[in-house]
């Protein structure tokens, strides 16, 4: 396969105008260059509303109807930093009129806006120039905007990782609370925060001086509200000889106590959050055809194998594995010269999410796939190059993703057998 850097090039002709825009909340900025890298017209700023992007448009249709010399601009290439989502209202408005939009790593620009000035002075102005030499110099890529299943799989991912955030910002205020009024509530229940027991405990009386007052009776009946079974009277004694030794603080009490109300009626809400979103997921991973094929390997559930999909988009728009697998960041890079020589690492230049999604992946199916236990047991414990765990849990995930690809391409299904090949397991008999 030829150089994609080369065949990016190779569509930089003469009668290309190339625009580079650099993306704001309220005002971008577009600047105009042909083949060369030759400024083209004037800069121009334009708001971010539907007058905007109708005036760059006009500029850019003027600029390819009115360029003098021996060759009229025939083919326009828009470029732009797809960072933060301002950028994505642009793009969809000038794709559906017929432009191709492409994005550029906003690590080039930064590396690379030194070049022109020898400064590092940043402006909007200068950003936008930059971004546009960069596509001149084919250092560009098409931007991934998923739609309809994969589209929606892509929102209730980042919905459920939203929801999961402020579950964990909740939970952890909530602990510290507890940490400082009554930190031996810890001692009685294991999680606190879990089970409707302790969260009556927690709405009602929970902290020492509370539990105190009310007695064993009435911290029985307070219990009862919430779990109709029979309560052991073994755990409201532990509970109160807890209240009897706490060191928590005494002040501040009634404070402290309506903010748990708070917290636990946010968490409650959190909890039937995720549970609604996780269930929208389930029925878009159904839609996509897919769902069969993921959910038959050991180790992969709904939730995983929806996010997964909704990260990568379809996967059989990659050509292989390898691709997917830099599209998340896992490619080797190291740091050489001369006699020096360092380890290799992962670049983490691709898509945080999916990584963390194939590492929760990787670290489940280590625990239920016997496949992967086996892959992962070899590469911590050979004795040329053995693996750390962390490195170890990279290359399953890395095969995870290769099984996935290969079952969604031939359309088969998951087969145990089948997932290591033959050199793996000749190694590992060897070992």
């Amino acid at each position: 396969m030829r150089n994609r850097t080369n065949q990016q090039l190779e569509e930089i002709t003469a009668e290309t105008l190339i625009v580079g825009v650099d993306v704001a909340k309220s005002v971008q900025w577009a600047r105009f260059v042909d083949y060369r890298g030759m400024e083209v017209g004037k800069t121009v700023s334009f708001p971010n509303n539907r007058q905007g992007f109708e005036s760059i448009v006009a500029r850019i249709q003027e600029i390819c109807n009115t360029k003098p010399g021996r060759y009229p601009f025939e083919k326009v290439i828009i470029g732009m930093e797809p960072t933060g989502h301002y950028w994505k209202a642009l793009a969809n408005y000038l794709m559906k009129a017929g432009y191709k939009v492409v994005g550029v790593n906003p690590y080039h620009t930064k590396k690379s806006k030194e070049l022109d000035d020898n400064s590092p002075t940043k402006s909007d102005k200068k950003d936008a120039i930059t971004i546009a030499r960069l596509v001149k110099d084919g250092r560009y890529f098409a931007p991934y905007m998923p739609e309809k299943d994969y589209g929606e799989l892509r929102g209730l991912t980042n919905a459920r990782v939203s929801v999961m955030k402020r579950g964990n910002a909740v939970k952890n205020t909530m602990t510290a609370i507890l940490d400082e009024y009554f930190p031996e509530i810890w001692t009685v229940f294991k999680n606190p925060l879990k089970g409707k027991a302790s969260r009556q405990v927690l709405r009602n009386c929970p902290f020492p001086a509370l539990i105190l007052a009310l007695g064993e009776e009435g911290v029985l009946a307070e219990i009862k509200r919430a779990v109709k079974k029979t309560v052991g009277i073994q755990k409201v004694r532990q509970l109160i000889a807890a209240a009897e030794e706490s060191v928590g603080v005494g002040y501040g009490l009634e404070a402290a106590k309506m903010r748990l109300y708070w917290l636990l009626d946010e968490l409650e809400l959190i909890e039937k959050q995720l549970a609604e979103v996780e269930q929208a997921m389930e029925q878009a991973l159904n839609k996509t055809g897919y769902a069969e094929l993921m959910l038959g390997i050991q180790g992969i559930g709904v939730v995983t194998a929806a996010s997964f999909l909704g990260e990568v988009g379809d996967p059989l728009r990659f050509q292989n594995a390898r691709q997917i697998a830099n599209y998340a960041g896992y490619n080797l890079v190291e740091d050489s010269s001369g006699k020096s020589k360092s380890g290799t690492c992962i670049s983490k230049r691709g898509r945080r999410h999916l990584r963390s999604v194939l590492y929760q992946m990787a670290f489940t199916m280590v625990g239920k796939n016997a496949e992967m236990k086996a892959l992962y047991d070899h590469l911590t414990t050979r004795k040329a190059n053995p693996l750390k765990k962390k490195q170890a849990l990279v290359v399953v995930s890395k095969k995870i993703i290769t099984v996935i690809y290969s079952l969604l391409k031939k359309r088969e299904a998951y087969k145990p057998e089948r997932v290591l090949g033959e050199v793996r397991k000749e190694k590992m008999r060897a070992a």
